[in-house]
């Protein structure tokens, strides 16, 4: 499969790459990494006239911790900087172990933290060749007027399979946008919409520019468990992220959960709130365990079944919570 042909701009700056992505508007498309958009564009699902190259925007590749202890990393911070870095891996282990299972080590020295965010929702449907994808009359998200996982619905269920999003989730991240208006800065839990072709509450001209984690998260005991077919490459097929601090007798202070790769979007796992101010309990975990996969809605997205993926749910949270608790 080759690319289609479009016409390369490679600004400098941030104002220049605003002012393309206003100039061109639907047309002009960002790439960064590229590690998930080339493929895509070898496969026909996006065409677009003119593509931007971000590689050039220096500004937006830093770590750093602000005077008041906010980790703020530049959207083009190669997700293996948080792989090697000692400060993340020591203050905010559930995303240092979620950066270190994204992709191989070569994608991960390509892949931008801002790109992985903002990754497309994927689904066996979609992800093919257009001849592939011709031979079904196409699909909802694409060229076509059917999902082929819910037929009879009128929304896309292509999942949401970033590794980042769900532990950044857990630490209650903000993202940083720009647009050509001016810039703005949102919970990342609010960014993304439940909806396999809507994806992200982003406007075309804006950009992810930096993520920001408040210093009340550093320090939490985090752990991050993913199923995929192959160790290294891969997707996640289901993912858990959860963070959790305790007190010196093992009564749990405060935990958070958050999925992937199970819904259109990254979800924050509601029932984690019950485990604040309790003990270990095996009956609680497993409680929370339950309702965990009531809040990931695997269906026909993949290889695998829906009924594994809820069943590996249920065997992660479990394990991360004895985890973090336990030990």
């Amino acid at each position: 499969m080759t690319l289609p042909p479009f016409e390369l701009l490679r600004p400098t700056s941030l104002d220049a790459a605003l002012e393309a992505l206003e100039r061109y508007g639907p047309e002009a498309q960002v790439i960064a990494g590229g590690t998930d958009l080339i493929p895509s564009l070898k496969q026909r699902l996006f065409a677009p006239r003119v593509l931007i190259d971000l590689k050039r925007l220096r500004d937006l590749d830093y770590l750093r911790t602000e005077s008041d202890g906010t980790l703020v990393v530049g959207a083009l911070t190669r997700i293996c900087t948080l792989v090697n870095s000692a400060l993340v891996a020591r203050q905010f282990p559930v995303l240092h172990q979620a950066a270190g299972t994204v992709a191989s080590p070569l994608l991960r020295n390509l892949g931008t933290l801002g790109g992985n965010l903002c990754l497309d929702t994927r689904c066996l449907y979609y992800n093919q060749s257009a001849f592939w994808r011709e031979s079904l009359g196409y699909c909802l998200k694409k060229d076509g007027t059917v999902c082929h996982v819910a037929p009879g619905g009128r929304v896309c269920w292509a999942v949401f399979s970033g590794d980042t999003a769900p532990a950044l989730l857990t630490l209650d991240a903000r993202l940083e946008l720009a647009s050509p208006r001016g810039t703005r800065e949102v919970p990342l839990a609010g960014f993304y919409v439940n909806e396999g072709a809507l994806r992200i509450a982003k406007a075309h001209d804006e950009l992810v520019t930096a993520v920001r984690v408040p210093p009340s998260r550093a320090g939490w005991r985090g752990v991050y468990k993913k199923y995929r077919v192959r160790q290294s490459i891969d997707y996640p097929l289901a993912g858990v992220a959860a963070v959790m601090r305790k007190s010196a007798d093992g009564t749990c202070l405060e935990a958070r959960l958050a999925l992937t790769a199970v819904n259109p979007a990254p979800k924050l796992v509601e029932a984690a709130g019950r485990l604040q101010g309790r003990r270990y309990d095996p009956a609680l975990v497993e409680e929370v365990a339950h309702e965990a996969i009531r809040t990931g809605k695997p269906l026909r997205t993949s290889a695998s079944t829906p009924e594994y993926r809820r069943h590996i749910l249920r065997v992660f949270v479990r394990r991360a919570l004895q985890e973090l608790w336990l030990h």
